[in-house]
């Protein structure tokens, strides 16, 4: 019966436009894709025509309910009208200067009035950039090099933070107190190890031990607010303002990666909503919903070597006049709808729909997280503290549900991350946690 359900899904749906785009693809790009992990989807990389609101719409003519928002950028939903409009007038008047504009101002004034970090700031064009910005500023301010991250938790995909946040198994991880930082990908020029200081995260005690003993070598500690990369992970209690202590103690550089939070947990991001000011912060994906621009923020202490020359940040593409406007306008868009609360409630909602639906079906599943963002995944464990808990989930039952949530044109992240927006309904959340029902029963 089970092999009978799901050939008759899979009936309903096809992928046959796509698959022959993605040979037409591998001809001229590696892997038919431009990013490494839209090789994942389901059943392959697929080529998509158009997005509006919560719908996406791929090449085979299949609508999607869309809760990956384009892995976190889309808080307004695809094509939101507004935004779509001040980038289009925007660009009638020019598109790059190599100068300045107006807009540009507006922008900074405006995240300067809202994040807490944010006395001054440059403009990045993605989140990978803007961390190597702030780790140029701590180590020039600190004098020393190396930077303490966390297992699991992902800044970016250049060679220094390509360790730490991938292994082949638990083992391979060793000891807590000293553990394998393992490379991500074969390439990596032989000395970015060694600025990695890697840690596994909600540990404030060996936080605590490990700067004790080697602050004088460490420049910053980055960290996710929100473990958002490997499961859905809430920072402990105390966790992130121990980290505030232990950096002021010692004269390290904190580092808030809100590549993910910001604009999602609150209009002044995880800072705002935790009530910890870091010394420098990272912004990119739903501050400008899908455009390409990142902006590293912080305390004038530290962003004023900027100011003065001493450390060098320069990009012939950023502040351009489209990316600018798309972040103004979404920010001006979520400032006066103020959608927060709604997206917590919508979140909350979904979450205790499939874990009901899991009961109801006796399947072991986990959903946690807090609500605009969370995570499902396959555990008999009660809570996933860091990221050694996630090999003790099992993957392979997750990617037979997300594949079947998929087939049944409900869209999620490979790894079980779901992102709810401002334009979600609770109609569309129940229709979600529905399937999520017929899928849980077929498992």
């Amino acid at each position: 019966m089970e092999q009978n359900n799901q050939n008759n899904t899979m009936s309903e749906i096809q992928y046959t436009e796509s698959a022959q785009l993605l040979e037409r693809a591998k001809k001229v790009l590696a892997g038919g894709v431009s990013s490494e992990f839209r090789k994942y989807n389901h059943p392959h990389a697929l080529f998509y025509t158009h997005g509006k609101g919560s719908s996406l719409y791929d090449v085979d003519g299949n609508e999607y309910l869309d809760f990956t928002l384009s892995q976190g950028p889309l808080i307004l939903g695809h094509s939101h009208p507004e935004v779509v409009k001040a980038i289009a007038d925007y660009s009638k008047d020019g598109q790059l200067y190599a100068g300045q504009h107006l807009k540009e101002v507006e922008l900074a004034e405006k995240m300067n009035s809202i994040i807490p970090s944010a006395e001054l700031m440059r403009f990045c064009l993605d989140g990978s950039t803007a961390v190597q910005t702030a780790f140029r500023i701590a180590r020039a301010k600190t004098g020393r090099q190396k930077f303490v991250r966390f297992e699991g938790h992902y800044h970016g995909w250049l060679d220094n933070v390509c360790w730490g946040n991938a292994a082949s198994s638990l083992s391979a991880m060793g000891d807590r107190e000293q553990p394998v930082a393992n490379p991500w990908s074969a390439g990596l020029s032989a000395g970015s190890a060694d600025e990695n200081i890697v840690l596994p995260w909600n540990d404030m005690a060996l936080v605590e031990k490990t700067v004790a003993q080697r602050y004088s070598e460490i420049a910053a500690i980055i960290t996710e607010p929100v473990m958002c990369n490997s499961n859905c992970i809430l920072p402990e209690p105390g966790f992130l303002q121990g980290l505030r202590n232990i950096c002021d103690q010692y004269n390290i550089a904190l580092i808030f990666d809100e590549v993910i939070t910001g604009f999602r947990l609150s209009l002044g991001g995880a800072q705002k909503y935790f009530g910890i000011t870091p010394d420098m912060s990272v912004f990119a994906k739903a501050m400008a919903s899908g455009y390409p621009i990142s902006a590293v923020v912080g305390k004038r202490e530290w962003m004023r070597l900027m100011e003065d020359g001493t450390v060098i940040h320069a990009g012939t593409m950023n502040s351009g006049n489209a990316t600018v406007a798309a972040a103004l306008s979404t920010i001006e868009v979520l400032e006066r709808e103020n959608p927060y609360q709604r997206m917590f409630e919508l979140g909350k909602y979904c979450m205790e729909g499939l874990k009901k639906a899991a009961a109801e079906t006796g399947q072991n599943m986990l959903v946690q997280g807090p609500g605009p963002m969370f995570c499902i995944a396959f555990t008999d464990a009660g809570k996933i503290k860091e990221y050694r808990d996630t090999f003790n989930t099992d993957k392979a039952k997750l990617s037979k549900f997300i594949a079947a949530m998929h087939d049944r044109k409900i869209r999620i992240i490979g790894r079980g991350l779901v992102y709810i927006s401002a334009v979600h309904t609770r109609a569309e959340i129940e229709k979600a946690v529905a399937v999520a029902g017929e899928v849980l029963r077929e498992l």
